[in-house]
């Protein structure tokens, strides 16, 4: 006796018209952002320095910095390190949970951060002294971009994949 094909065989079960209305969507993942990256351009940094507070020398020496980032990601948790000759800064976090952030690497300010998903966008929220603090990373073949926003002032960071 011929067995009929799995399909077949869940058909005869459930009837084809049962399947169709039950089938599941894959899962999408999100996009990997593990990686080194080297900085190739840096918009308006001054700008957004100015925004928050930086005094006048450490914005000089900071304009004058090429930092990489080195992202490992482990599914919806991240760590950051943003490394230069002149500071370094390492920042942790999972998808959706509020953390107590202290941003040492820039103005040394308290914040509530919580960083989501949107599509295949990280979007950082910075709740603090400062307005419309955050930043929003995104990638692009072997770019990764980077916004930094505070009140008014937008810097554009791109970075080149190099590991």
């Amino acid at each position: 006796m011929k067995h009929p094909s799995h399909s077949s065989y869940i058909c005869l079960l459930f009837g084809t018209h049962a399947l169709e209305s039950q089938r599941v969507k894959p899962v999408k993942m999100p996009v990997d952002y593990s990686g080194t990256w080297d900085i190739v351009s840096n918009v308006n940094f001054e700008g957004y320095m100015v925004a928050l507070g930086i005094d006048f020398a450490t914005r000089k020496i900071a304009s004058l910095l090429k930092p990489q980032k080195v992202i490992k990601q482990d599914g919806d948790c991240f760590i950051i390190k943003t490394f230069t000759t002149f500071k370094n800064y390492e920042s942790s976090f999972k998808i959706g949970e509020e953390v107590k952030e202290v941003t040492k690497g820039m103005d040394n300010r308290s914040c509530q951060t919580v960083v989501n998903w949107k599509d295949d966008k990280l979007v950082c929220v910075q709740k603090g002294e400062k307005k419309n603090r955050g930043w929003t990373h995104w990638i692009d073949g072997d770019e990764l971009h980077l916004e930094l926003t505070c009140e008014d002032q937008v810097c554009k960071q791109v970075y080149k994949r190099t590991l």
